[in-house]
């Protein structure tokens, strides 16, 4: 079925640099609809509508009546630069400034490739804008005790990393740990390789060691780093820059740097790719020999390579269900089904994924299909349920 035309999509060239811009807004939901903004080179207008509709996607499979969370609907921004060109900050400044009127009335956004959440967060300030979320806040019971409950939340700090940072790999995670469990495959002997070591990537791969599986291979624009032993992901966390990149000073002894694709054809049972879009093609999933890939990052197997994929028994986790728990987190936390805690974020998100994960690979082997066409079809048949309820908006 081919997915309905967004609500919303614009382009935009800033003035400055002649780079572009994109913003669209997929579905809304009471008037709010909620995806990141990621800035990469080579991005464009279609990758980011893909995008927005995998966020009403998210939303959806997280739709929980008797929460106090409800769901809101799918949007994405995207600005097609390299993040670590001198240009960069002051684009993005630019580029919200220009989608200021969406981020007050019903985009809210946050990081996603290639920026973090206090880079986005300053050049809002910068831009004029109260909040990158601020859309949100009329449909919330009482914003002051709200945005304070956020705000201690992203103060916690696990270990040197923030807890903003770490739910949505702890969702991960538990995505694979469910699949493991689901097939009865000890975490212990369990291998797995993980590209990209940025927010998502880097806190996959500290779940997963320390839930006692074998890290040995990590992916970064500079390389492999492998070791089918096991990495110490805790020194690789410790040596990567704000682009997820690591010091190869902190290497060991037995760790090798090989090319940069070599993460798809290392000895591991679980890949996780957690960094690009579209970075599993149809040549590429030949030289794969793992039991299971968990998207980590969005869309990153292209349709044509997961089919040949599935046809050889392996497993895709798509994306919409196994990244969704950093979305998840802000508005469990914002809307106050959680507190500004790590073990109860942690404990919920734990749960929310094992349900989920649970839900779709049940509706997949019900009906014969992968995992991503049973999320596709669990979404179908929440949307009309939320419409109901909250009303339609297209």
């Amino acid at each position: 079925m081919t997915a309905p035309a967004p609500l919303l999509s614009l382009s935009w060239t800033d003035h400055v640099t002649g780079r572009r811009g994109f913003l669209v807004v997929d579905r809304l939901v009471r008037g709010v609809a909620s995806g990141g903004l990621r800035m990469r080179r080579g991005c464009t207008l279609a990758e980011v509508a893909g995008l927005a509709r995998g966020m009403t996607m998210k939303e959806a499979l997280h739709y929980d009546p008797e929460a106090r969370y409800v769901p809101l609907g799918g949007a994405k921004g995207g600005i097609d630069c390299d993040p670590r060109a001198p240009e960069a900050y002051g684009l993005l400044v630019r580029y919200l400034r220009a989608m200021r009127p969406y981020v007050e009335s019903c985009w809210t956004t946050g990081e996603d490739l290639g920026l973090s959440q206090d880079l986005v967060d300053r050049a809002a300030a910068e831009a004029g804008l109260v909040s990158c979320v601020q859309a949100v806040y009329p449909l919330l019971d009482d914003e002051t005790a709200a945005r304070g409950r956020l705000a201690e939340a992203f103060a916690v700090d696990v270990d040197g990393i923030g807890l903003d940072e770490l739910a949505g790999g702890c969702g991960v995670a538990e995505s694979v740990l469910a699949a493991l469990d689901r097939a009865s495959v000890p975490y212990r002997g369990t291998r797995v390789a993980v590209q990209g070591f940025g927010t998502m990537g880097g806190a996959t791969a500290r779940f997963l060691a320390r839930a006692g599986l074998t890290v040995v291979a990590v992916a970064d624009v500079k390389g492999t780093i492998a070791n089918p032993a096991g990495l110490d992901v805790e020194a690789l966390l410790a040596g990567r820059d704000g682009y997820g990149t690591v010091d190869r000073g902190v290497l060991r002894s037995g760790d090798r740097e090989l090319p940069g694709d070599a993460w798809l054809s290392v000895a591991a049972e679980v890949l996780v790719p957690a960094a690009v879009s579209y970075a599993i093609g149809v040549a590429d999933q030949a030289r794969i020999g793992a039991r299971w890939i968990v998207e980590a990052a969005n869309m990153p197997v292209l349709p044509e390579a997961e089919a040949l994929l599935t046809a050889r028994g392996v497993t895709v986790l798509p994306d919409v269900v196994v990244n969704s728990a950093t979305n998840a987190w802000w508005w469990w936390t914002l809307f106050g089904d959680i507190g500004a805690d790590a073990d109860e974020a942690f404990a919920h998100i734990r749960r929310s994924m094992r349900a989920l994960v649970a839900l779709v690979l049940d509706r997949a082997e019900a009906d014969g299909t992968t995992p991503r066409t049973a999320a596709h079809a669990v979404v179908t048949a929440r949307l009309p349920v939320i419409a109901e309820r909250f009303g339609w908006y297209r």
